[in-house]
């Protein structure tokens, strides 16, 4: 890095804070203006922040594609596809046509106040960006020099600036931005790494044969799990955030269908990328780095400080949309809905879930080494919990009763947080019975639904 790339980077976060903050939310906002932006989202927009929002874990992906090749597809590409093709289909419409602010106001309607409260938990532990949080303080941390915990504070801090002052729509503004940087920064450093080091025979000489196999050297079952993780798209604040701020209907099937051609252009380059550093790298101690480390190999000056800024707004762009969601849920679903505040303090509460959902945050990162098991543990436990009691109070005319449905998401929940445990008392480091904690929680909760499951045509939607 030489004083012509910091000054991009500098650049790039200067710009982010003007349009971050070119219209600040007024201090007694409502929450329909303040939480989803007055549901006035437009299809470029709607796909410039889905897209930019749920590609946060850029690093994860490096860490991933490093380690075992073009299996990255497989784990953390096709199952996400499927699943957000399944929101699209069954999901977004009627997420819309709904008119609610958040996951809970669903969950109220459908079950009762009592599910709502758990989802509201569920949905907060999900939605605080510990992952993105420490790759934020890696990025900061290659880049700078700076300590891994100061590059916490600083990368999560100044990603919260404007969303404190602008909300929703600030997030949507600076995501229109990030979106550019993100696919501008993957196509050089793919373009500059073809050009100096060759093609496919390049890459087949140099990296381990199994990174060209379709499990990387994974057992089948692990790859298989994920295909059941990927499944929290149908549970993800994001999309739901996004589909209930549209301006029309039609826009959020349309937007996430064309979301998803992003992502699988994005996902070509980064796994791509990810070949590279291993065969340019191969002895890298820190695989999380490898973006970074390859971009310092390959990139000039100028081109670096620009790959530099778009491996951060990748990052800042997921920081924000879910430090948001999490202040969201903090704010409305958790003080108003139960603390009897009035509505027009949502706006006030919810400033303050970004503080306590950013502490958490920075704790859990410094807690965690590895982005992808953040993933997977949040994800093992949530999905299970919430994914069928959500699901079926959209799609099709069988539901659980209220009763039933809070004993589904504790028991489901609990028995899968258990399960995830066992494998760091376990000798062996093996769960249970060999089973993956997202399993027997999502078996609970699916023979729950099928003994107690009621016809629910005739009731209110």
């Amino acid at each position: 890095m030489t004083v012509v790339d910091f000054v991009i980077v500098s650049v790039y976060l200067c710009g982010l804070l003007t349009v971050g903050l070119f219209r600040r939310a007024r201090r007694d906002s409502d929450a329909v203006s303040f939480i989803i932006g007055g549901r006035v989202l437009t299809l470029p927009a709607f796909v410039a922040s889905l897209v930019s929002t749920w590609y946060g874990g850029i690093l994860g992906i490096g860490e991933f594609s490093y380690n075992y090749g073009i299996a990255t597809w497989l784990v953390f590409g096709v199952p996400y596809y499927l699943a957000a093709l399944l929101f699209a289909i069954f999901l977004a419409k009627k997420a819309r046509e709904s008119k609610l602010l958040t996951i809970p106001d669903r969950l109220e309607r459908a079950y009762g106040r009592t599910a709502a409260g758990l989802g509201t938990a569920v949905i907060f532990l999900m939605t605080v960006p510990a992952a993105y949080v420490l790759m934020a303080g890696v990025l900061i941390q290659v880049v700078f020099g700076w300590p891994l915990w100061a590059g916490i504070l600083a990368g999560t801090l100044f990603s919260l600036i404007y969303v404190h002052f602008g909300g929703f729509n600030s997030v949507v503004r600076t995501d229109l931005l990030q979106f550019g940087l993100m696919f501008a920064g993957f196509a050089i450093l793919l373009v500059v790494s073809i050009s100096k080091f060759g093609g496919v025979s390049y890459l087949t000489a140099n990296v381990p044969p199994d990174h060209f196999r379709w499990h990387g050297g994974n057992d089948g079952w692990y790859i298989a799990v994920w295909y059941v993780i990927a499944l929290a798209t149908l549970i993800e604040p994001a999309f739901y955030q996004r589909c209930y701020a549209v301006k029309s209907v039609g826009t959020a099937r349309k937007g996430i269908m064309i979301s998803i051609l992003c992502w699988a252009v994005f996902d070509f380059m980064t796994t791509a990328c990810g070949l590279y550093a291993r065969a340019a790298l191969p002895d890298l101690t820190e695989p999380i780095a490898s973006y970074p480390e390859l971009a310092t190999l390959v990139l000039p000056v100028g081109l670096l400080g620009l790959f530099m800024t778009a491996l951060l707004a990748t990052v800042m762009s997921t920081i924000d949309s879910y430090s948001f969601l999490a202040a969201s849920t903090f704010g409305r679903d958790l003080i108003w809905r139960f603390f009897g505040v009035p509505e027009g303090r949502i706006t006030y509460w919810t400033r303050w879930g970004l503080v306590v959902s950013t502490a958490i945050a920075v704790v859990l990162a410094l807690f965690f080494e590895s982005v992808v098991d953040i993933w997977h543990h949040f994800g093992s436990v949530g999905t299970p919990a919430l994914l069928v009691p959500l699901v079926t109070s959209y799609v099709g005319n069988r539901r659980m009763p209220p009763r039933w449905t809070v004993i589904s998401i504790l028991l489901s929940g609990i028995v899968s947080l258990v399960w995830l445990i066992s494998g760091y008392y376990s000798v062996s480091g093996d769960y249970w019975l060999g089973l993956e904690p997202i399993f027997p929680g999502l078996a609970i909760s699916i023979v729950i639904y099928l003994f107690t499951g009621r016809d629910n045509s005739d009731r209110s939607p």
